[in-house]
């Protein structure tokens, strides 16, 4: 079966070399259902054999989607990031909101959804 995909490039913010954490199992099975991601960490690096970005502003095509595995106070620098870039899809990972990001895109008009997106779209 095809999967028709909504989004041409998702980025995951908070990427972890380490097998253990969400950031890394969240990027690991967007991979292994063939969506179009790639990973940021400010560290910069590989995981799964994939470069990690720095930044949003360093990926050369601008994602639809940014999805936020990271904690609450880095959400809102994410979000100021994603105003900057033109980016109007936010997708906060449980743990990764703040009442802070959500006022901020709201006044952007960034659209945030607050739910786990592995769940949501069924890969998990």
């Amino acid at each position: 079966m095809v999967q028709v995909l909504e989004y041409e490039l998702i980025a995951v913010v908070g990427v972890s070399g380490d097998a253990s954490k969400y950031g890394h199992k969240i990027f690991r099975d967007l991979l292994k259902a063939s969506y179009p991601v790639k990973g940021v960490n400010p560290k910069g690096g590989f995981v799964l054999g994939n470069r990690l970005y720095s930044s949003l502003d360093e990926i050369e095509k601008k994602p639809d989607l940014v999805i936020t595995v990271v904690p609450p106070e880095t959400t809102v620098s994410v979000i100021e990031q994603c105003n900057k870039l033109g980016i109007k899809t936010v997708w906060l990972q449980p743990g990764s909101e703040s009442p802070e990001a959500l006022a901020k895109a709201e006044l952007y008009g960034i659209k945030t959804i607050t739910a786990c997106f592995m769940v949501q779209k069924g890969v998990w």
